[in-house]
């Protein structure tokens, strides 16, 4: 808590920059707004000294002083920026029974100066869990083995056709519009072309020819006579 002397202080402070009057009233006031933000007094200083520090490229008509806002904001971001990197050190073993009470604590104190704030993110040490490479060694897994490199290009060709090739038209090249595997014909409604489909069943990209098609016709027709027969006679 800042007490009443301190304000004066910190007033004296921002008066010796810019030149203000102080008075009682004056002091109330900032001792009353940095207590009720909860703002400590090495805060408050450090606070007045980054204001100042940062008006030093303005022109004098430009500057103006600093008010208990302007404290308060940078006090708290002062904070924050000390927190930036804060990382919890733990005591010695694998158990804490006092973790919540100690992580405050260590919080607090990075949080108001009392412990030096890491300039950087400490980088991640260590190698891989022993249970891991256990598991590892008992597979037999062959981690960092080199690629053959006796494979041609048509073997290479063939890999990568068939992770593309999927069942249906889709599966195969269209004869009509050159749609590589596995992308649609250039058609309005992106349907397969009829010769896509006929090569996708074994059968041949080309139609039927009209005496072939005329025979099929004629013997459905035939089938159709020989089973309307079958059912007269029952």
């Amino acid at each position: 808590m800042i007490t009443y002397e301190e304000a004066g202080e910190l007033l004296g402070l921002a008066a010796a920059r810019d030149q203000r009057t102080v008075g009682d009233s004056d002091i109330l006031a900032w001792h009353d707004d940095l207590n009720e933000a909860g703002i400590t007094y090495e805060d408050a200083r450090a606070a007045l000294t980054r204001f100042y520090v940062a008006q030093g490229d303005l022109r004098a008509e430009d500057r103006f002083r600093a008010t208990t806002p302007d404290v308060i904001h940078l006090a708290k971001a002062l904070r924050r920026e000390r927190l930036t990197n804060f990382v919890y050190e733990p005591p010695p073993g694998d158990t804490d029974p006092h973790y919540f009470a100690r992580l405050r604590g260590q919080i607090s104190a990075t949080a108001n100066g009392r412990v030096p704030a890491l300039s950087a993110a400490p980088a991640l040490e260590g190698g891989p869990h022993p249970q891991f490479v256990e598991e590892l060694e008992a597979r037999q897994y062959e981690v960092g083995r080199p690629v053959p490199k006796d494979q041609d290009e048509d073997d290479s060709t063939t890999a990568e056709v068939a992770k593309v090739r999927r069942p249906g038209p889709l599966g195969v090249e269209c004869p009509s519009c050159n749609a590589p595997i596995g992308r649609p014909c250039k058609t309005r409604l992106r349907r397969p072309h009829g010769a896509r489909r006929r090569v996708a069943a074994g059968r041949p990209a080309a139609s039927e020819a009209p005496a072939e098609i005329e025979q099929r016709r004629a013997a459905a027709l035939a089938h159709l006579s020989a089973a309307a027969t079958t059912e007269d006679g029952q």
